[in-house]
Order: structure tokens, then sequence, then C-alpha cells
């Protein structure tokens, strides 16, 4: 007969538990090799120069890529605010690769990201990872302008932001006079809207002095405002020798003066009006090619004349004069090395800076990998919960260390309970088999002695019966037997009257009640958790929100900065609570339950044990015939002549 279901909740739970721990490990170990432990996330970037509508046509020299970044392809939660965690590492994971950041907005999930490459081939993809998730990344190694370029990039103007419109990111701080105002939400961030008056002057410089037949290179991004007459669009050089991109009606060619008489190239294809593109003018030893687009537009079979002067992009020089006026136009990503360019290299550039279909499918930003050197993003959150706790305030800490004591409480109490029923279970399930012997004769044992119902007559070992007394069946079974030995002992009546059995009910009854007792000692401690938790994290939290709104209203800082830290860290408290109250709610279910089929078989112990109690020793005077009718049988009572001896 079956009391009690085994439970097996505990090895369950520690199976679970088991597997998730390795299911971590797995991820961990499964992420390859990492460039450093301390970044904990990462994302691989893909160029791919033989991409589906890219066509390069051959390699590239070294140069400078373009990833753009927002919500759709970068975890910014996972990175600092600012962006100074980033890092490029290239395929080896090894080597890092220069970079900088043009602009880093972690509010508007937007970032300009430039990155150094070595030259690619004609159809190999290059790979290169983009490392961030360092809370504490250090100073070196960061975004640097000055070391992405070589030193033949003679100016680089991003126009990134208002401030710094015209600050040249390469070490030579070529600085531009202002011209125009910001435009927002140009090709790249912010470019610069000129006015048509005048263009971007770059004043004359040591570095950008050109001798006859030098080799350069200038690039930039326009989109004109208006196609009509005659606009310079760039121009370089003084009044004895010049050399400047032109452009009649919106088509573009070359213009090359010496002694005032001006050299040009043929036309092309004009500029499209309002329309973003890409404009690139390569000198090379006698030759002079004009690029629109990435493609080859025109050329003149002219070497350079030598330059000096200032160097301006959308208008005449200063004082030069000549004929055409300054273009109107927006202009971004102005370029000037000293080299020149191959077709491959200003297509690359074309491409990959514009924000054509094409560009997505040249470089491809891959997925989220949290998992290397044995980092995730779980451990990453986790982490977080280290700044909170040290921006708490002292009353919060009152409230996490009332949540702590009765978690230690509770689970002290957990732990100890689980051990005790068990030890119940296994001493219950030894006492089921010795019973179901018994229980067919009650009589088998000498009641009147005491120590042969305590051993079941010798027949239980000593270890079996160690186990066995610690059953509350075994006890209520003791409880029965004492209280049949003490109404028939020597000199007392062989059998039990219906008011006898009646009392022998009342005392199991009483010791199922001391039992249950006994099994509920400590759950009150896992109630006071369930109930008082989460009302303490929730003092702490609420005091803590005050406070922080008083120190708001007293120092007037009211930056997200200033308010964030201490939310967050007043909510830890209610967090603790919810640790506190949670488990402490599924642990108290799981004993109640155990606890409650532990009360049913008792009850129905109690049930069997009084039946065969009456079955076995009937009221003195009487016994039980069987007697025989028509039909069947029936039982019939009457005094007896002799008397039964137990």
């Amino acid at each position: 007969m079956h009391y009690f279901r085994s439970p097996r909740a505990s090895g369950n739970c520690a199976a679970l538990a088991i597997a998730v721990f390795v299911a971590l490990v797995s991820s961990a170990s499964a992420a390859g090799p990492w460039w450093d432990k301390a970044w904990t996330s990462r994302q691989q970037v893909t160029i791919n120069p033989a991409a589906e509508g890219v066509a390069l046509g051959g390699g590239t020299q070294e140069a400078v890529v373009l990833v753009r970044l927002h919500s759709g392809n970068f975890q910014f939660a996972s990175a600092m605010e600012d962006g100074s965690d980033l890092r490029v590492v290239s395929t080896d994971h090894k080597t890092p690769l220069p970079f900088h950041l043009e602009k880093y907005d972690g509010l508007l999930n937007e970032a300009f990201l430039w990155v150094k490459i070595p030259p690619l081939k004609p159809d190999a993809p290059f790979d290169f990872w983009v490392y961030y998730g360092n809370l504490q990344p250090p100073a070196e190694g960061g975004s640097d302008p000055g070391a992405t370029y070589d030193g033949k990039t003679l100016a680089v103007f991003h126009f990134g932001t208002r401030n710094t419109a015209t600050k040249d990111a390469t070490k030579n701080a070529n600085a531009a006079e202002l011209s125009g105002v910001a435009a927002e939400g140009s090709l790249i961030g912010t470019g610069l809207r000129l006015d048509g008056i005048k263009g971007l002057v770059i004043p004359a410089k040591e570095t950008l002095l050109w001798p006859a037949n030098a080799l350069f290179t200038l690039s930039f991004w326009t989109k004109p405002t208006a196609v009509t007459g005659k606009q310079i669009l760039a121009q370089f050089g003084d009044a004895g020798a010049s050399l400047r991109i032109v452009a009649e009606n919106g088509v573009p060619f070359i213009e090359v003066t010496r002694d005032g008489a001006p050299v040009r190239s043929e036309g092309g294809t004009p500029l499209v009006e309002g329309a973003w593109q890409h404009l690139a003018l390569v000198a090379e030893e006698g030759l002079l090619t004009l690029y629109v687009k990435g493609e080859k537009h025109s050329s003149l079979a002219e070497p350079s004349p030598a330059l000096a002067g200032a160097f301006v992009v959308g208008g005449p020089v200063p004082d030069l004069g000549g004929d055409g006026t300054a273009f109107n136009a927006e202009i971004d990503e102005v370029m000037l090395t000293a080299s020149a360019s191959d077709a491959a290299t200003i297509k690359l550039a074309s491409v990959n800076q514009g924000a054509s279909e094409a560009a997505g499918r040249l470089l491809v930003l891959g997925e989220l990998d949290g998992g290397g050197g044995g980092h995730n993003a779980t451990l990453e959150h986790v982490a977080l919960f280290g700044d909170i706790a040290r921006n708490m305030m002292f009353d919060g800490w009152i409230s996490v260390g009332v949540c702590v004591l009765m978690m230690i409480f509770g689970w002290t109490v957990a732990v100890q309970k689980v051990a005790y029923l068990n030890s119940i279970q296994k001493g219950s399930e030894a006492f089921i088999k010795q019973w179901q012997h018994l229980s067919s004769d009650l009589t088998a044992l000498d009641h009147v002695d005491g120590d042969s119902v305590k051993n079941f007559g010798g027949k239980v070992d000593p270890k079996t019966l160690r186990n066995i007394r610690r059953s509350p069946l075994y006890h209520l079974y003791h409880l029965g037997s004492e209280e049949i030995r003490n109404r028939i002992g020597a000199g007392k009546a062989p059998g039990l009257s219906a008011r006898s059995i009646q009392a022998i009910r009342s005392s199991l009854d009483s010791g199922l009640v001391r039992e249950n007792q006994r099994m509920s000692n400590g759950l009150i401690f896992l109630t006071i958790s369930i109930a008082g938790g989460p009302y303490v994290g929730l003092l702490g939290t609420v005091v803590g929100v005050m406070i922080t709104f008083a120190l708001i209203a007293k120092t007037g800082e009211v930056e997200v900065n200033s308010i964030a830290p201490g939310i967050a860290s007043a909510l830890l408290a209610t967090v603790f609570g919810l640790l506190v109250a949670i488990p402490a709610l599924f642990i108290y279910s799981y004993l109640n339950s155990r606890i409650k089929e532990l009360m049913a078989s008792m009850h129905t112990f109690i049930d069997e044990f009084i039946a065969k109690m009456a079955e076995f020793y009937p009221e003195a005077g009487h016994v039980t015939k069987v007697v025989a009718t028509q039909g069947g049988s029936k039982q019939e009572h009457k005094p007896a002549t002799q008397t039964r001896t137990p």
C-alpha cells in the first residue's frame, strides 16, 4: 500500500541548473579566438569588392573606409555612451587597425566609424572586427584621426559637428576659413552648405605647395542646388598658374591655366541637381583625370602646373580673377592627398561612402558576438549591477541588508526542511514495508512487551530501524501500540471496548497534530520573506527616489546623468526584495505540498490502524462468527464461552 508519492523536483531542478551552466559555458567557448577578454562584445565587418553591383575593377590601394553604425546593425546599449570602448582589430584577432570616430551618438543610435585598411584584392573579401563592451576602457588604442591617415594625406574635412566643421582630421591641421553654414542630415552626418558666394578656403601653407607634374588626388561629395551658368567646383593655384574643376550648365571638366592660357578637357554627363555625387581629380605624370560617381568622366593630357596659394572647394581662389562663380551646393568629406589614387580606390570611396544599395553589399556588419573569453551579454548585464550598487545610498543599503538577512534565514530553513522531509520520506518507505506484513495480523506482536513493539519483534536490522524511527508513521504506530498495551496489559481486559478505540483514535489524532507542527516548524520564515520582502525593498526604493529628487531640487541638476544613477540604485532595493520573495514562494509551495502529502498518508494510516485494531482486539465477551445462510452468509456476535489471549 502506498501512502505518498516520491517527489523528484529537487533532482529535476539540479539537472536544469547543470544544463543551463553547460549552455553558458558552451556559448562562451564556441566564440572562437578573442582579442582581449576585457571586451565582452564584438561584430565582424566584411568588405567584399566582388559583391554584386560593386565591381571595383581591380585591387585597391591602402584606404580608409566608412562603417555606418545605427540601431539596425549595432548594439549601442552594449557600448559606452561615448564610444570610447570601441576597438578595431584585424581578422587575426591580434593586430589593431587605426580608426577614428567622426560622430558617436549613443542617444540617437548613430555613429560614423572610419577604419584604415590594407589594399584589397580584386576578388577576395577582407574582414576585421569591431570590439566593444568594456566598461573601463584604457585611454590608449581608441579613436585617433591622426593615426588613421598616413603622411601623404594632407587634409581631410568631415564637417562632423558645428564646432569642428572646418577642422582638418589629419596631423597637418590645415584648418579652413569658415565658409557657409553647417548642413544637418548631410550624406555623412553634418555637411557644409555653400552660399554660392564663397567656397571652403584652405589658406596657403607649406604642405599645399605643389611642384610641376606633382602627384595628388582631390575628392569630395557634392549635392548641387543649381546647375546653371559657369561655376567653380574647386580651384587652387595663383595668378601665374591654376588648376580648376569647372561646371558649365552642370557639365564638369578640368581646366589648366599657364600664363593666362587656359586648356580644358572635354565635358561629359552633367551633374544631377539635388543628388549627392562623388567627384575626384587625380593628377598623374602628364595626365589629369576627373572621376564622377566613381567612374572616369574626362581627362586632360597635361601635367599639373606648379601650384601655390590657397586651395578652395566650391569657389574661385580669392583675388585670382578669371571667369566663373562660386558653387551653390552642399559638400561633404573633402580629402586631399599627395598621391595619385587608382580607379579602384576611387570607386571604393564612391560606393562605400555613398548611401546606395551597393554600399550595403560592399560592406556588411555582422551579428553581435557576445561570448568571447568567458564573457557574454548576460555577464555584461550582471556586471552592470556592480555599477548600480556603487551609487546606492545608506538608506538603500539598510533595505538590502534586511532583505539579505531574510534571505539567509529563509534559505537556511528551506535547506534544513528539505533534508528533514527527505529523511522522513526514506524512513516512511521503510516503515510501510514492515507495516504491510504486520497489518495482516496485528496480534503477531506482543503489545504487552514495549521492546517487541519498537523493533517489530526483532525482525528489523538496526540500520533500517534507525531510518524507520524518523518516520511520523512510525511515531503514530508506536503511540497506538502504547495505547493498546496500556489497556490489555497483565490483569486487564483482553479486548478493547468502543470507548477505548475512540480514546485511542483521539490520542492518534493528537499525535498527528504534533507531527504536523514538527514538520511545519520554521516555515514562518519563508512566509515572512514572501510577504515582507517586496515591502522592505519597496520602502528602500521609495526613500531612495525621494532623496534623489530632493538632491536634484537642491542642486538644480536635471540631466539624465544626474538622475539615472540614483533612480537605478533605488530600484535595486526592490530587486533584492523580489529576489527574497520569489524563491521563498516557490520553496514554500514545494515544501507545503510535501507536508500535505505526508499528512494525507498519516490520516490514511490512522484509519487503517484503527480498523485493524478493532478487528484483532474486539470487546471482551464477544467473538465474531460467520453463519451460513441460504443465498449467502452473515456475521453474528454472541457471548463467547472462552476468552481470546492476545
